[in-house]
This record gives structure tokens, C-alpha cells and sequence, in this order.
């Protein structure tokens, strides 16, 4: 099953634009985050909830969509997502902001996969911006920032081609591709007293 989830845990950048996401689901998803484990059990993220029209288009015109896909600029008005989770880490704990975020990051996008959503993760934003736009408090970091709707994409895994080329594509029919390395060329060493 988390097999499964992880699988479908992709970097959705098209979304059903229709499709509005429940501010108990979101709750929901932050919820997960919070339980979830935290370095030196600090706690320092702080989450903001972006489910209006008029403040996720302004969350929209701050982050950068696809950087390997240069000619694309973005998802359709029809295929924005409707909601976001503003990722933010409180400066008055030690900077252990990046490793709860990650960690912060796969829970509330797995949580959203299970429940039939999909999400992206930019980290590529205008903070400043973002900052005005939300009145974000000075005593706290941007981190991330994560879409989150009904996917209206179909991703699929591929291996890296020859070369070693990591970055993702679409073809002819829109089908989005991510090409991952093998499972052998990523683990370096195996200690074990046991062949299985």
C-alpha cells in the first residue's frame, strides 16, 4: 500500500481546475504533518491554509511552475489547483526548518494521494511577494510552498536514458515523464550476513 502511494506521489502540475478542496481535508493533511516526527522533536513549521480564489491565484503568481520545461508557462486558468499549503518555519528555533520540512512535505502529499489528490512542491517562489501577499510575519521563513488539488495529469516513471539525463518531459499527448535512476546504481554498498 505505501508502495502504491509513493508510486502515485508525483509532482502533479495540471489539476482539475473544478474540483475544490474541503478546508477540513486540509486541516487534515497538516494534521498529518503534525504528528508527524520533527528534529530534536522542536516543532518549529507553521502552515498556512489557501483555499479562496482570490488568494490562490495570488499564491499562483509567485511560484515557478516546471523548470525543465521552458516553454510551458504554467498550468491553464482551467488547470490550477484550488487550494495551497504555505510551508513557513518559525525563526526562533534553531534551523532545522529544511529537514521538518521534507519530512513535513511527503506526509501531507501521501496523505493527499490516499484521499484521490495530487500536489507539486516549489521551493522556486518569490518570497517577497508571497510575504506581502499573505501578510506572512516577519518571524517567519517561506520554506515551501505546496499545490494541492485533483490531478488532472498522468505521470509515469521511466528509467534514466543513456547519458544519464534526469530532466522530466512530455511527449506529443501531454503524458508527462520522470525519468528515476535504477535501484542498483543508487545503492553504493550492502553489508549483510544473509543472501535473501
Amino acid at each position: 500500500m505505501v508502495n502504491e502511494l509513493i508510486r502515485k506521489n508525483r509532482s502533479y502540475r495540471r489539476f482539475d481546475g473544478s474540483h475544490k478542496v474541503s478546508d477540513s481535508i486540509l486541516f487534515e493533511l497538516v494534521n498529518n504533518a503534525r504528528l508527524s516526527s520533527s528534529a530534536a522533536n522542536l516543532q518549529p513549521l507553521r502552515y498556512m491554509i489557501v483555499n479562496s480564489a482570490e488568494k490562490a491565484q495570488a499564491v499562483y503568481d509567485t511560484v515557478k511552475w516546471a523548470a525543465y520545461l521552458p516553454d510551458w508557462a504554467g498550468p491553464k486558468v482551467d488547470e490550477r489547483p484550488s487550494s495551497y499549503i504555505v510551508i513557513l518555519g518559525d525563526k526562533s528555533y534553531p534551523n532545522y526548518h529544511y529537514i521538518d520540512a521534507g519530512i513535513a512535505v511527503q506526509s501531507i502529499l501521501l496523505s493527499a494521494v490516499e484521499k484521490g489528490l495530487g500536489g507539486c512542491i516549489f521551493a522556486s517562489t518569490d518570497k517577497a511577494k508571497l510575504r506581502e501577499e499573505l501578510d506572512i510575519d516577519v518571524d517567519l521563513e517561506v520554506i515551501l510552498v505546496l499545490a494541492i488539488g485533483k490531478s488532472s495529469e498522468k505521470v509515469i516513471l521511466t528509467e534514466l536514458p543513456p547519458g544519464g539525463d534526469v530532466k522530466y518531459w512530455r511527449d506529443d499527448s501531454d503524458i508527462h515523464y520522470v525519468p528515476k535512476r535504477k535501484l542498483e546504481d543508487i545503492i553504493v554498498a550492502t553489508f549483510s550476513e544473509r543472501n535473501e
